[in-house]
């Protein structure tokens, strides 16, 4: 049973244009280039074409993962509660005296630079469920940390 890949619109997007830059761009250059090698005969002990099949083994699994990702694909929908931190909120947390602001996202989608959080990390399984002003506890490596739920948008 393949597990859901939970997506908002825009990662959805992401992931459908690097699969058709993959199937119609990559694809073809990449067996251009063994082509080439090829024509340049004793491929025992040609660079070229090693380099070539390695990247022609990294793409065509690619490929692979994206097409399964697209398939199982569940679109996060934003959820009008407010109220209530859910997958798709985004949430202003004040932690230590500074305030951060995450986008809780599937783990697909995340991005802790840009602000984009998993569902399934420490900080994010913790967030969810929890109300605007609430102050949620967790224990991570680095130690444990309080967030307070500033805003839910």
């Amino acid at each position: 049973m393949n597990k859901a890949v939970l997506l908002t619109q825009d990662g959805l997007k992401k992931l459908q244009d690097e699969l058709k830059v993959l199937k119609e761009e990559r694809r073809k250059e990449v067996i251009e280039r063994i082509q080439e090698a090829v024509s340049h005969g004793d491929l025992s002990e040609n660079a070229d074409y090693a380099q070539a099949k390695e990247e022609q083994s990294f793409i065509e699994g690619r490929i692979l993962e994206l097409e399964e990702m697209v398939k199982n694909a569940q679109i996060i929908a934003h959820s009008s509660n407010k109220n209530i931190v859910s997958i798709g909120s985004t949430v202003v947390l004040k932690t230590n005296g500074t305030e951060v602001k995450y986008t809780i996202v599937g783990a697909n989608e995340a991005n802790p630079a840009a602000g984009k959080i998993s569902n399934e990390s420490l900080v994010g399984r913790s967030l969810l469920g929890a109300k605007k002003g609430d102050k949620v506890p967790v224990t991570t490596p680095a130690g444990k940390n309080e967030y307070q739920i500033v805003d839910i948008q």
